[in-house]
């Protein structure tokens, strides 16, 4: 991981601060089998064998919607539950809040996800308020990471963002890409989450994925990008990240929850260091977002 990329002081220091609360936690033990909505057994316990390939590595992408699902209710109970049913090895979070409002109760979705759950946590927030109170926690909003491997290092990249806490926006660089290096039985994987923007002008997505790859390119080794897109795969903005980058296709809408009509949520991997064995969409209203999951295989 580069360090000469920009990227704001002040979530770098709450992103370590978030890592180091949950380097305190062992990763999860090894998760019971459980089915994909084909009928085909999961696999148990986080990364397997190889099968003389390559090292197996199950991610997913979600967003949760601050706590909330399609009811609307705020139940991180829920989402706890429809998390561990994945058995990812890595997650991908957007809409994550952070001590942000009422809405969630002023607590940290990652941070207790992440205990809940045994899997080590970075934090990347796209905005990050002062309190509601002097010396209490700062309001934050934006992705996460959770892992069961180890995090041995975490960025927090400016790209192009229209901000939605500005009355009179204008678009400019903004923090909230996270990325995560996490080693696999020592290889070091690059994992990124995204929240792209969701207004239908696609003009600040075009900017945000361009942004995109040139952060990437900067990384070498193989690479994930997980996050919701706020577009579907042919739209024409995310053409150029198809050159670098293979979609894990699952073969199902993901928004909304409840009927789904339209995939906008993804798993994205490097083309020629991953490949996708299969990739699946659970049926869940856990949140307004149904994830998706992949099972990799990394190529040394």
């Amino acid at each position: 991981m580069s360090l000469r990329r920009r990227s704001s002081r002040v979530p770098q220091l709450l992103l370590a601060a978030s890592l180091l609360g949950a380097l305190l936690a062992p990763p999860a033990a090894a998760a019971s089998a459980h089915r994909s909505p084909s009928g085909e057994p999961g696999r148990t316990g986080g990364t397997g064998g190889t099968g003389g390939r390559g090292l197996p590595l199950r991610v997913a992408t979600y967003n949760i919607h601050a706590g909330a699902g399609m009811d609307g209710v705020f139940d991180l109970d829920r989402q706890t539950a429809e998390l561990r049913s994945l058995d990812a090895d890595v997650i991908g979070l957007q809409e994550v809040d952070r001590h942000w409002g009422s809405r969630s109760e002023w607590r940290d979705l990652a941070g207790e996800l992440a205990r809940r759950l045994r899997m080590h946590v970075s934090f990347a927030p796209i905005y990050s308020l002062d309190p509601a109170e002097p010396g209490g926690p700062r309001a934050e909003y934006g992705v996460a990471v959770l892992s069961r491997h180890r995090i041995v290092g975490a960025e927090n990249h400016e790209i192009t963002r229209l901000s939605t806490q500005d009355p009179n926006p204008a678009p400019a660089p903004a923090p909230g890409f996270g990325e995560v290096v996490v080693r696999v039985r020592g290889l070091p994987v690059h994992v990124y989450v995204t929240h792209l923007d969701y207004r239908p002008d696609p003009a600040v997505r075009v900017a945000q994925i361009a942004d995109t790859r040139r952060i990437m390119a900067e990384d070498r080794g193989p690479q994930i990008l997980l996050g919701d897109f706020n577009a579907e795969p042919a739209a024409p903005e995310l053409g150029p990240l198809w050159r670098e980058l293979a979609d894990a296709d699952p073969g199902a809408p993901t928004f909304p929850a409840l009927d789904p009509v339209k995939r906008i949520d993804f798993v994205a991997v490097s083309k020629n260091r991953i490949g996708v064995r299969r990739a699946w969409v659970p049926e869940s209203v856990a949140s307004d977002h149904r994830a998706v999951v992949a099972d990799l295989l990394l190529r040394k």
